[in-house]
Protein backbone atom coordinates (compact mmCIF):
# COMPACT_ATOMS: atom_id res chain seq x y z
CA UNK A 1 0.00 0.00 0.00
CA UNK A 2 1.33 3.45 -0.86
CA UNK A 3 1.16 6.23 1.71
CA UNK A 4 2.21 9.91 1.36
CA UNK A 5 5.51 11.17 2.83
CA UNK A 6 3.83 14.22 4.36
CA UNK A 7 0.34 14.69 5.80
CA UNK A 8 -1.42 17.80 7.00
CA UNK A 9 -2.88 16.70 10.32
CA UNK A 10 -3.54 17.77 13.92
CA UNK A 11 -0.68 17.99 16.44
CA UNK A 12 -1.96 17.56 20.02
CA UNK A 13 1.07 19.41 21.47
CA UNK A 14 0.84 22.51 19.24
CA UNK A 15 -2.98 22.24 19.17
CA UNK A 16 -2.94 23.12 15.47
CA UNK A 17 -2.89 21.46 12.06
CA UNK A 18 0.62 21.19 10.60
CA UNK A 19 2.29 19.47 7.63
CA UNK A 20 3.83 16.42 9.37
CA UNK A 21 6.53 14.03 8.15
CA UNK A 22 5.59 10.35 7.91
CA UNK A 23 7.97 7.49 8.78
CA UNK A 24 7.32 3.76 9.00
CA UNK A 25 7.16 2.43 12.56
CA UNK A 26 9.92 -0.08 13.32
CA UNK A 27 8.87 -3.51 14.51
CA UNK A 28 11.55 -4.06 17.15
CA UNK A 29 13.47 -7.26 17.83
CA UNK A 30 12.31 -10.56 19.36
CA UNK A 31 14.01 -11.70 22.56
CA UNK A 32 15.88 -14.97 22.06
CA UNK A 33 15.57 -15.98 25.74
CA UNK A 34 11.84 -15.22 26.16
CA UNK A 35 9.82 -18.02 27.81
CA UNK A 36 7.76 -18.75 24.69
CA UNK A 37 10.85 -19.10 22.50
CA UNK A 38 12.55 -21.42 25.00
CA UNK A 39 9.42 -23.56 25.26
CA UNK A 40 9.12 -23.78 21.46
CA UNK A 41 12.79 -24.78 21.07
CA UNK A 42 12.40 -27.46 23.74
CA UNK A 43 9.32 -28.86 21.99
CA UNK A 44 11.14 -29.11 18.63
CA UNK A 45 14.10 -30.99 20.14
CA UNK A 46 14.37 -34.80 19.94
CA UNK A 47 12.23 -37.17 17.82
CA UNK A 48 9.48 -35.76 15.64
CA UNK A 49 10.93 -32.31 15.04
CA UNK A 50 7.79 -30.42 14.06
CA UNK A 51 4.95 -29.81 16.49
CA UNK A 52 1.81 -31.79 15.74
CA UNK A 53 -1.46 -30.13 14.86
CA UNK A 54 -0.26 -26.85 13.34
CA UNK A 55 -2.95 -25.62 10.95
CA UNK A 56 -2.36 -23.57 7.82
CA UNK A 57 -4.67 -20.57 8.05
CA UNK A 58 -5.18 -17.75 5.55
CA UNK A 59 -3.58 -14.63 7.02
CA UNK A 60 -5.88 -11.73 7.71
CA UNK A 61 -3.38 -8.91 7.14
CA UNK A 62 -1.84 -6.37 9.53
CA UNK A 63 -3.07 -3.03 10.78
CA UNK A 64 0.10 -1.05 10.21
CA UNK A 65 1.50 1.93 12.09
CA UNK A 66 3.18 5.11 10.92
CA UNK A 67 5.07 7.68 13.00
CA UNK A 68 4.16 11.33 12.43
CA UNK A 69 6.66 14.07 13.33
CA UNK A 70 5.56 17.70 13.77
CA UNK A 71 8.05 20.21 12.27
CA UNK A 72 7.16 22.93 14.80
CA UNK A 73 7.58 21.09 18.13
CA UNK A 74 9.50 17.99 16.86
CA UNK A 75 7.13 15.70 18.81
CA UNK A 76 6.30 12.29 17.38
CA UNK A 77 3.03 10.40 17.53
CA UNK A 78 1.98 7.00 16.24
CA UNK A 79 -1.03 6.44 14.06
CA UNK A 80 -2.61 3.14 13.07
CA UNK A 81 -3.76 3.06 9.47
CA UNK A 82 -7.46 2.24 9.44
CA UNK A 83 -7.66 -0.84 7.20
CA UNK A 84 -5.84 -4.13 7.31
CA UNK A 85 -3.20 -4.36 4.58
CA UNK A 86 -1.73 -7.49 3.03
CA UNK A 87 1.46 -5.77 1.87
CA UNK A 88 4.01 -3.61 3.70
CA UNK A 89 3.52 0.14 3.54
CA UNK A 90 5.72 2.13 1.20
CA UNK A 91 6.02 5.91 1.22
CA UNK A 92 4.98 7.53 -2.08
CA UNK A 93 6.39 10.79 -3.40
Amino acid sequence: MKYPKEIRTYCPVCKAHTEQKVKLASKGKARALAVGNRKHERKLRGHGGKRAGEKSVKKQGKRQKVVLECPACKKKQERVIGTRTKKRLELAV
